[in-house]
């Protein structure tokens, strides 16, 4: 009886081992794409001030990588901490906390190779452009809608879907909620929890934060955002502060020990989700409580915070720019639309950085009264194609308003799109996009308007000039690829900008030898335009062998 006891009791065991083995084998081929997000959560009661007290991280690891990540609170007795893995294969992860139970807690997963639209985070590529991680060529074409994320969820869906079929790929947003003239709305949820509410002597309610404790559920809001934009293919270029609070929240009065823990909890929340950019400010020097100093001590903050290098940059009031060549800056993101109005002016500050240039702002399409707000839709889009040409990269905006500040203006609140400017930037996008790579200007300050993006292969704008014709000729200077040579047969294409349609010409064009840094057709043949404005070509040089078939 006492064996028969013996042998169930060790077949117990074993299976209960055997049970335990399986559990481990499960968690250790749990497999997660690279680039996404591994999310560890633990479960402990919510000691006093969870938020500032608690520290949590973890160590992911592989044969040759390491990274170490932090943790954050969530809510509900829930630590989570969050991993981007860059690599294909197993990691390993150990925890480390200042809560026993919570220390030293081991685990395994695989990540496996990305598939679908997932192609990484957007990285800083070949000193002035962008690629996503796994090479694919990222062209920076966005727009702005700053608060919309504070809107009622009715319009956030509309957003959505909006941007869906936008053709844009990047969204200026704002974290804290707005308080401006054209956007008065009361967010839902807040960054914070409020400690009590009082009145002023007017009766007015005035809400006591408790900057001890962050508001989980705002942030959880808002990273379902960022997913449902990273579905869409589209950026999420977070503004981490701005100066549109004058007092009703106060959270652009707060002080740097705040405003570093408040950049260490977003950034340990965010930083694994691969669309997110960070933009420190915008309009940095308007928000008066704060100094250069302070703006770099946030700056470097948010730099090292992110263990993944996510893309940074800060953003002035009109003109006003920033010491850009800073580390912690990846590119350059200003408010002036000098350089874009002037040819040749918006490729300059290329080689005044040696960094991707993006005029986050140069105005916006609408019909406000403030002369920021009241571009034609051929304006919004002539500026766009100005900075391309050059090189750079313009971000659009809308601000239609028919009836009051309570209309739903999309570069405020999100919405839908009133003007017309967004489908001819879809439609410069995919010319783009179509090339060989990114554009440059083939001959820098000598030929403002004829830009190429590799051998045999140019972009020229003609902006708000109308001609009937032109005299084919090209710079012999090609940028850094081959100069062109004589005896080369390029084919040419009228694109109208406008009406967006591409015809291709009828006739073929051949070179000429150098004739003082520029070539021709050897007839000296012209390309028949339409007397438009807005007009511009795009030239491709024939292979020999398309050249003969072409000629039989």
């Amino acid at each position: 009886m006492l064996n028969s006891s013996k042998s169930t009791f060790l077949q117990i065991a074993v299976f209960f081992i055997g049970f335990l083995l399986f559990l481990n084998v499960a968690k250790a081929q749990q497999k997660i794409e690279k680039w996404s997000r591994f999310e560890l959560v633990l479960n402990h009661p919510n000691p006093e001030e969870s938020f500032s007290k608690v520290k949590i991280s973890a160590r992911f690891y592989n044969t040759d990588t390491c990274f170490v990540v932090p943790g954050f609170y969530d809510g509900n007795n829930q630590y989570k901490i969050r991993f981007m893995p860059n690599e294909t294969g197993p990691w390993s992860y150990t925890t480390t906390c200042n809560i026993p139970a919570l220390n030293n807690k081991k685990g395994i997963f695989e990540c496996v190779e990305a598939c679908g639209n997932n192609h990484g985070m957007v990285k800083v590529s070949n000193t002035y452009n962008f690629k996503y991680a796994d090479d694919k060529q990222y062209y920076p074409f966005g727009t702005t809608a700053y608060a919309w994320t504070h809107m009622s969820q009715g319009i956030q869906e509309m957003t959505l879907n909006t941007l869906k079929n936008s053709g844009f790929n990047k969204v200026r947003m704002c974290v804290f909620p707005k308080n401006y003239d054209l956007v008065k709305e009361e967010p839902e949820i807040y960054p914070y929890l409020i400690k009590e509410i009082k009145k002023d002597t007017t009766g007015k309610e005035i809400k006591v934060w408790d900057f001890d404790r962050f508001n989980p559920l705002f942030f959880q809001h808002l990273e379902k955002r960022i997913d449902d934009l990273c579905k869409l293919g589209i950026e999420a270029d977070l503004i981490l502060f701005h100066p549109y609070d004058k007092g009703r929240w106060g959270f652009d009065a707060m002080s740097n020990d705040l405003n570093i823990r408040y950049i260490n909890y977003v950034t340990a929340r965010l930083s694994s989700f691969r669309n997110v950019w960070w933009s420190i400010a915008n309009e940095w020097d308007l928000v008066k409580t704060k100094t250069n100093d302070d703006w770099d001590l946030l700056s470097k903050n948010v730099a090292t915070s992110d263990p993944y290098r996510h893309l940074c940059s800060i953003h002035g009031s009109t003109a006003i720019y920033y010491e850009y060549w800073k580390p912690e800056f990846t590119h350059v993101s200003i408010q002036d639309e000098a350089p874009v109005m002037n040819w040749g002016a918006a490729a300059l500050l290329r080689n005044a950085y040696y960094k991707p240039i993006i005029y986050d702002e140069v105005g916006y399409e609408g019909n406000l009264k403030s002369r920021w707000g009241r571009y034609s839709p051929e304006e919004m889009t002539y500026l766009v194609w100005m900075g391309v040409i050059a090189g750079t990269y313009v971000t659009h905006g809308e601000s239609y308003m028919f009836k009051n500040n309570t209309d739903t203006i999309f570069w405020a609140k999100g919405g839908a799109f009133k003007g017309t400017s967004w489908r001819r930037i879809a439609f410069l996008r995919k010319i783009v996009e179509e090339g060989p790579g990114p554009l440059k200007l083939s001959d820098v300050s000598r030929d403002n308007r004829t830009s190429s993006a590799g051998n045999g292969y140019y972009i020229i704008y003609f902006g708000k000039e109308m001609n009937d014709s032109w005299l084919f000729n090209l710079p012999v200077k090609n940028s850094p690829w081959e100069k062109v040579k004589s005896g080369a047969r390029f084919k040419v294409e009228v694109i109208d900008t406008w009406d967006m349609t591409i015809q291709t010409y009828p006739e073929t064009f051949e070179t000429t030898p150098e004739n003082d840094y520029r070539v021709y057709d050897k007839d000296f043949k012209k390309v028949r335009l339409p007397l438009k404005p807005y007009i511009a070509l795009r030239i491709t040089q024939i292979s020999n062998e398309n050249s003969s078939k072409k000629s039989n």
